[in-house]
């Protein structure tokens, strides 16, 4: 077993993991129209980190009005159970609204 060390609570491997999940995972979150679904996302996000990291998240916030663009970035907030806050960016695959996650950190 390797030792831990006391770094950050969500060290490097585990994230690895959360992107590819994420990625392979991916499902379409059409809302109304051409708006990527926030509640369907979040719960995604949510499901996805909680499995990965095997910690609890208290919250997942999205914007509203995200626009299904090819290629386009956007941020979720994360709050975790002890009130972490880490930013999750997220990009938009394709006209599908296929979502991959691309980054997590801490947020500042």
């Amino acid at each position: 077993m390797l030792p831990l060390s006391s770094g950050p609570k969500t060290p490097f491997a585990p994230r690895v993991f959360v992107l590819l999940a994420l990625v392979f995972g991916a499902v379409a979150l059409y809302g109304c129209g051409t708006v990527v679904d926030p509640v369907k996302l979040e719960d995604t996000i949510q499901a996805s980190l909680e499995d990965s990291l095997h910690e609890k998240i208290k919250a997942v916030e999205c914007p509203s009005d995200q626009s299904v663009d090819p290629g386009a970035t956007f941020t979720c907030d994360v709050i975790f159970s002890d009130d972490r806050r880490e930013v999750a960016t997220l990009k938009i695959r394709n006209e599908d609204a296929d979502i991959s996650m691309v980054g997590l950190k801490p947020k500042n």
